[in-house]
């Protein structure tokens, strides 16, 4: 539970400073035990991160963690919100103390911000991250040394055990015993001095790391390097991604696939149970078939989504990602974006809005603008339920490697439709300022699984949580939708015939037929618009799933799909119709909280219009010619 903050706290508190990559966030959690909150930037749609200390370690200050930055000289809009902060420009005023956070396996570049501090007259403690790396490496890091040559205490810290956490915060207590300074605005060396300060921090480096008796100016690295050799190679590189990212997306169909069938059973059983014990009244009928049957044909799909959330984790955290962003950086050049965006768009593949959120740490405009219209149609999480319950159709029975290769078919066909709406604003948008992507690699390193592991359960939790009331809702429209008013009929198609939801679907079935699909599907199109998981809800409560056609919910409405006719009783579903579907899917903008952020983002509705507008007619378009085609060329 998240404690409240007080904007204008009585405690003291410490700015987090760093670079990139140096570890800050990651020691920001730590430290407050995820007991924070994110905020809004004034005057921008940059975040900063406040947080208490955890009570755990004795201290009640409050830490803020400010957007990373390589120098007090701000290059980026990022950059320029963390210098701002530095200076007072929040409600807290300026802090007591900054605690600077460096990279140990990158001291000579991160040591650069730190004596920009020092000369500033700042109050400060430094955090020297990765300590277990440099273990690993058999160095001896001499932090007494660096302290008293840097004049401001220092603490290594190792992200694997929590070593020095305690230390650290005692630090960050004694610092406020400390006499305030007066700030002074930072200091502008020219490009010889910029130079004296480079070779007096590696200077500085080689003097406080040590390998036995043996200097390790550039060995730290070393390991990684050699593995770039491979993974950075101009032919094995993009190999080497292209089988990294395949080999997430078929364990989203492999190893799912198990506790799958536990949720799917554990739902059925729990609906056929409601079903007797109820013996067929109306309460029972709701309980059921509509809020069982539904929520279940949705957390099925949990399994999926959690380990596609825990591969993204799994990049980010073993270095793997910063890579990906360099490796396909001139590609995306090609289409008018560049490496930045790469995060962003690997993000919508989880959830379309913390990925335009991401986008904000793209300096140019035009790219971000980009960036942010081109997301939506990444294939997101919540797509993944529908992709499942179509592909399950189309393979009934076969090999569960097929369903695999063509779900990674699917979302490579989403990326290229992303390709081809960038090309074009590419081709037509006002070009601004020239673009390039600049940034550390950081070493790589083994991942803290149990770190992952809670972090993607924190965020699959999340996405329950923002979906589940959602989902509650609509099973309770289209419950009533499809029982009233004539619920007391005597076969559950007589009562779904004479529906409210059959008279409604009529407006929408001359637009449902160029599909290959009817009323019904329509229906569950519609509501799709609330979120897209409740499609495959929508299609157990249209198709009357019950425990009486099979013995598990998703295997009883994959019967029911096959078993569905259309007026003319001619099969619903057929191979046509499904892939159809899933052209639609793929680029139809249905999420209307995604439309609600795009106009934050945006900064007006225009952008977030044309989206809605256009993804939903070309999706519609192009499902239509699919269909058709198929037909004509003999597929049912």
């Amino acid at each position: 539970m998240h404690q409240s903050l007080d904007p204008n706290p009585a405690s003291q508190y410490v700015m987090m400073m760093g670079a990139p990559n140096a570890g800050k966030t990651t020691l920001f959690n730590e430290l407050t035990s995820l007991n924070h909150k994110t905020v809004n930037y004034p005057g921008s749609t940059i975040d900063y991160s406040v947080g208490k200390v955890s009570k755990i370690f004795g201290s009640s200050f409050t830490l803020i963690d400010a957007p990373g930055t390589y120098s007090l000289f701000p290059k980026s809009p990022e950059e320029k919100v963390a210098v701002e902060a530095l200076y007072g420009q929040l409600p807290w005023g300026q802090a007591q103390t900054v605690l600077v956070v460096m990279d140990g396996t990158q001291l000579s570049r991160h040591l650069y911000l730190l004596r920009q501090l020092i000369e500033s007259q700042f109050n400060i403690v430094v955090a020297v991250t990765m300590a277990d790396l440099l273990f690993a490496q058999q160095c001896d890091f001499d932090e007494q040394k660096l302290e008293v040559t840097l004049g401001v205490p220092v603490v290594a810290l190792s992200s694997h055990t929590g070593e020095g956490l305690q230390e650290l915060v005692d630090a960050l207590e004694d610092s406020f015993t400390q006499l305030p300074q007066k700030v002074l605005p930072p200091p502008i060396w020219d490009n010889e001095q910029k130079a004296i300060m480079l070779a007096e921090n590696k200077r500085l480096r080689d003097a406080v790391l040590r390998r036995d008796d043996a200097l390790v100016p550039g060995e730290l690295l070393e390991k990684s390097e050699q593995i770039d050799r491979y993974l950075l190679h101009p032919v094995l590189g993009p190999v080497f991604f292209i089988l990294i990212m395949a080999l997430i997306f078929i364990s989203v169909f492999w190893m799912a696939a198990p506790p799958m069938d536990w949720i799917d059973g554990a739902f059925a059983h729990l609906s056929q149970w409601i079903a007797d014990v109820g013996s067929g009244s109306l309460v029972s009928d709701f309980l059921a078939h509509g809020m069982v049957a539904s929520i279940g044909a949705v957390l099925v799909f949990v399994p999926q989504i959690l380990i596609l959330f825990f591969g993204i984790s799994l990049l980010e955290e073993s270095g793997y990602l910063a890579r990906a962003c360099s490796l396909i950086d001139k590609p995306l050049s090609a289409l008018g974006l560049n490496g930045r965006s790469f995060v962003p768009l690997l993000s919508g593949n989880a959830c379309a809005i913390p990925a335009m959120m991401a986008a904000r740490t793209i300096p140019s405009k035009r790219e971000k603008w980009i960036t942010l219209f081109i997301v939506p149609l990444m294939s997101c999480s919540a797509r993944l339920p529908v992709y499942a319950l179509l592909l399950s159709f189309l393979f009934w029975g076969q090999e569960a490697w097929k369903p695999a290769v063509a779900l990674v078919g699917i979302y490579g066909f989403s990326l290229v439709i992303g390709a081809l709406f960038s090309s074009i604003l590419h081709l037509y948008l006002p070009k601004d300022q020239l673009s390039f992507l600049i940034h550390e690699l950081p070493a790589y390193r083994k991942p803290m699984l149990k770190k992952i592991v809670w972090g993607s359960i924190e965020k699959t939790w999340s996405y329950v949580k923002k979906a589940g009331p959602i989902i509650f809702v609509f099973a309770v429209i289209l419950w009533i939708a499809t029982t009233f008013p004539n619920y007391k009929a005597s076969s559950d198609v007589e009562r779904l015939d004479s529906s409210y939801a059959a008279a409604a679907g009529q407006w929408i079935e001359p637009l449902m037929k160029p599909m290959g699909v009817d009323w019904r599907v329509g229906t569950g199109l519609v509501s799709a618009f609330a979120a897209r998981e409740i499609f495959v809800s929508a299609m157990a409560l249209m198709f009357h799933v019950t425990e009486e056609d099979e013995d598990q919910i998703q295997s009883s409405l994959l019967d029911s799909m096959r078993q569905a006719k259309t007026s003319d009783g001619k099969s619903l579903f057929t191979v046509s119709s499904v892939i159809g579907l899933i052209i639609f899917f793929v680029i139809a903008l249905q999420c209307m909280s995604t439309v609600g952020v795009a106009r934050k983002e945006f900064g007006s509705w225009k952008a977030p219009i044309l989206q809605l507008i256009l993804f939903n007619l070309v999706a519609y378009t192009l499902a239509v010619v699919a269909v058709q085609s198929l037909r004509l060329i003999g597929f049912a």
